[in-house]
């Protein structure tokens, strides 16, 4: 079941042929995007960095690849290694995008944002939305933080940066390999050789597999957390169940696909990306478990069901993409 979730077009992953409007409006998409590269890259247009490392996680496609797993990951690694981390977002669809502000656990998503809200949630490091990622690295700097990861930032050019990392979802990769609106890229697919780490994410399907020069990110379900308060479920205890599964993300079925594949019986609910939720949303007519994203669930705290759970995810990558990572930085100030 899908509600209000807005078609992506079928030639952006699928059907060949974008229309000839689409087309021409993609000639003229290159033509400012790549006028706008090309001032940063001659330096008529000045990137400015905040004085400690950046670390940029981004996609060059329109919508969810799984950049927010990672950036818990990254933010998880840096602080085991000694660093004092930061999170800068756009705080994509908030309530006053043009207002900076610091975000918690407890800040009201439409505020915050639904993925920093969540960032903050999983890791407790100070988060701060800001539509100019180069301040909000600056008020990180401020807080006391000695590196920032700009989460969906990598066509922020303004923010210089130390390292970018290129998050590619597996399954879809760059679709038909055209600029918006004629396909899904935000920039031509060589801007991703540029970056100094490309992830694919390949959920947890395991026919899926990095190429050349990429890192695989493992997607690993967590527990399912009670949103009413209790002690969190395994998700095999809900093992040959229905349930009722909600996901607003970039890419629903990978969230309902995680949850067939622990054999559960999935009734989806799809939503479009950073949906904002309502009670009426989520009267479905029966009486069975309701499993949402950790990222929708967020949202939904007001109204939540007895038995309503939280189903966090967690990224795994191989020991070496870490090692490789850490020993790009520059050494930690003490």
């Amino acid at each position: 079941m899908s509600r209000g979730r807005p078609q992506v077009p079928a030639y952006w992953y699928g059907e060949p042929g974008a229309p000839l409007h689409a087309r021409a409006l993609a000639s003229a998409y290159a033509a400012l995007t790549g006028l706008r590269r090309g001032l940063y890259r001659r330096g008529l247009l000045r990137a400015r960095h905040p004085g400690c490392p950046v670390l940029v996680v981004g996609n060059i496609v329109a919508g969810g690849s799984g950049k927010t797993p990672l950036t818990i990951a990254l933010v998880e690694r840096l602080r085991a290694a000694g660093w004092t981390p930061g999170v800068a977002s756009r705080g994509y669809g908030r309530d006053h995008a043009g207002q900076p502000a610091w975000v918690e656990a407890t800040t009201d998503p439409a505020v915050g944002g639904d993925e920093p809200v969540l960032i903050a949630a999983r890791t407790g490091v100070p988060v701060r939305v800001d539509a100019d990622r180069l301040a909000a690295a600056r008020a990180l700097r401020g807080r006391g933080c000695d590196i920032v990861v700009c989460d969906d930032g990598l066509q922020h050019y303004r923010l210089a940066r130390d390292l970018e990392i290129e998050v590619i979802d597996g399954r879809r990769r760059y679709g038909n390999g055209r600029l918006l609106p004629a396909g899904p890229l935000r920039e031509p697919a060589a801007r991703g050789a540029q970056c100094q780490f490309r992830v694919l994410n390949v959920g947890s399907d395991p026919e899926l597999a990095a190429g050349f020069g990429e890192w695989p990110m493992w997607l690993e379900p967590g527990e399912a957390r009670p949103m009413e308060g209790g002690r969190p479920r395994p998700l095999a205890g809900f093992a040959g169940q229905r349930v009722h599964a909600v996901a607003g993300i970039g890419d629903p079925e990978r969230f309902f696909s995680m949850l067939r594949g622990q054999g559960i019986a999935v009734v989806p609910h799809a939503f479009p990306d950073h949906h904002r939720y309502s009670a009426d949303d989520l009267r479905f007519g029966s009486d069975l478990p309701v499993l949402l994203t950790e990222k929708d669930a967020v949202k939904c705290g007001a109204f939540a069901g007895e038995r309503w759970y939280s189903v966090g995810i967690d990224a795994r990558l191989p020991e070496a993409f870490w090692i490789a990572l850490l020993g790009r930085l520059p050494p930690r100030r003490n």
